[in-house]
């Protein structure tokens, strides 16, 4: 079961350093009358995603694996696509709404093959902010 986790949690990692790189891309790029708000909703995201990188690394080394963090282990792991070539703000608003789910998806994959354990726990809490931060993106389009 172990291994099992553990190649889920560097999966959610990759995942989850990809949508941080992409959600920092939207957020110095987004054209948009409400460009402000965007602005900083893209950050609040980016900066959250920081986060959770270094607590899905640090539970991937609870669990004494280590860390398998590199663009080009990321890039075979992930399921996150390189940013849209866009700088409209629906645009960008709903490719950030499609990859959060995403990340769900991955999170529930760690949950099932860890269910029970505080990784759970810890992906469960993921699951509930990717959720409000589709709530927040599919708000932002008019």
């Amino acid at each position: 079961m172990e291994t099992k986790l553990v190649e889920a949690l560097h999966k959610l990692l990759a995942d989850t350093y990809a949508l941080y790189i992409k959600t920092q891309n939207y957020h110095w790029n987004v054209v948009d009358v409400n460009f402000y708000s965007l602005h900083k909703l893209f950050e609040e995201q980016y900066s959250d995603l920081a986060e959770a990188i270094d607590e899905i690394a640090e539970q991937i080394r609870k669990l004494d694996h280590n860390v398998t963090a590199s663009l080009s282990e990321f890039s075979k792991l992930t399921s996150i696509y390189e940013p849209i070539k866009s700088s409209n703000a629906v645009d960008l608003l709903q490719d950030l709404m499609k990859d959060n789910q995403t990340l769900i998806a991955s999170c529930k994959a760690v949950i099932a093959v860890g269910e029970g354990s505080t990784t759970a726990d810890l992906v469960a809490e993921r699951i509930a902010q990717h959720e409000k931060n589709i709530w927040f993106l599919k708000s932002s389009i008019k």
